[in-house]
């Protein structure tokens, strides 16, 4: 199609609208946990967390979601009034909610009724519509089916997630990180530690580390992953596992391998179980004074493993992770004493392991572990 016609006019102000909205928000914070026995005088690790919940629409999918819209928009594949749809647990789906109303177009979420109650209601606020499905794995075969129908595109984060960022820098979240440590006492991590839901992070940050030879020769990836998620085994053995049953840790962790996870850029994956990854949430939203997710939760449990063998073995230097989400879209689930009791779940093991840590540096718990 020729310049200067309708359909190039919109992409030019849809890009120029996401543009905008990227230029009026910050960078999000690197906050450092202070806790007694790590960092500082009593040497092991610095822990940072580099906090995505404050992005516009609240979570560290805002950078996938904005990647996502552009690269639909540059491929041709979204148009104006078309709608956009998305396979779903939640944030990524209200990421990708904010950015439909701010380019004027329908959006829908498939999404698995087990997924949290707060989170649909915030689609909804942001103007998206809740396709709900029974089964889990269905919610890619039924993506795909109302995109066909309605004439629309499925964004489908599961393929994209890895290809749609530039992983090379561009404010990508590793070029972010590495930016903001450069004052720091270790300014160069010695590890960073994701989860993986697409597979998208993960990859931008192994891909960001290996493209750059002085991060390359001191920065080690480590993935956890929750329980029922196919990502570790994958991992460990090769094998590709048939799919598993959905997991309690939404945001991360899938019943099948995504296509856009590379466990070539992983260094090591820890598997940290559900009761664990609950447990760490609640403690560390005492210890910030404010609600996390339960993403973070799994991601400080990896943290607090590896801060812990540095100080073994007398190694200094910083381990970054992230804060993912805010956890008052979990208050019907990871925060509901209820919902933990119907899961059969005992955190106060797991509880008493963080607070021991916090004050000697070592974490008394065996989690399942892989290296390449």
């Amino acid at each position: 199609m020729l310049s200067g016609t309708p359909d190039r006019n919109w992409i030019c102000a849809a890009i120029g609208k996401i543009e905008a909205d990227f230029n009026r928000s910050a960078d999000t914070h690197l906050l450092r946990l202070d806790l007694p026995s790590h960092g500082g005088a009593s040497g092991g690790a610095d822990i940072y967390l580099k906090d995505e919940s404050t992005h516009p629409s609240g979570s560290l999918k805002h950078r996938l979601a904005r990647s996502l819209m552009l690269y639909g928009i540059c491929s041709g594949w979204v148009r104006e009034g078309a709608p956009v749809i998305e396979a779903s647990s939640g944030s990524t789906a209200i990421s990708e909610a904010y950015f439909a109303r701010l380019l004027g177009l329908p959006f829908i979420a498939v999404a698995p009724k087990t997924t949290a109650a707060k989170k649909l209601e915030e689609i909804g606020f942001l103007g998206g519509r809740v396709h709900l499905v029974d089964d889990a794995s269905r919610i890619y075969a039924e993506a795909q089916a109302l995109a066909d129908s309605l004439g629309g595109h499925y964004l489908d984060q599961f393929t994209h997630a890895e290809r749609a960022t530039d992983w090379r820098g561009n404010n990508n979240i590793a070029e972010s990180i590495f930016a903001q440590m450069k004052r720091e006492p270790h300014a160069t991590p010695r590890w960073i530690v994701v989860g993986a839901g697409t597979g998208g992070t993960s990859a931008t940050i192994g891909r960001f580390i290996r493209y750059n030879p002085c991060y390359a020769q001191r920065t080690r990836l480590c993935v956890v992953d929750p329980e029922n998620s196919a990502f570790f085994d994958h991992y460990a053995t090769g094998a590709v596992p048939g799919c598993l049953a959905p997991g309690r840790i939404e945001g991360i962790g899938r019943p099948r391998v995504e296509p856009s996870f590379l466990a070539g850029v992983v260094d090591r994956m820890l598997r940290v179980p559900d009761a664990a990854s609950i447990a760490a949430t609640r403690w560390l939203s005492r210890h910030l004074g404010r609600k996390v997710g339960p993403s973070t939760g799994t991601n400080l449990i990896g943290v607090l493993k590896l801060a812990g063998e540095m100080r073994a073995a007398g190694e200094t230097g910083s381990i970054v992770s992230l804060l993912c989400d805010p956890g008052e879209r979990y208050a019907d689930t990871i925060f509901d004493d209820a919902w933990i009791a119907r899961q059969g779940l005992d955190l106060a093991p797991w509880t008493a392991r963080l607070d021991a840590c916090a004050e000697t540096g070592v974490f008394d718990a065996q989690l399942d572990s892989a290296t390449r």
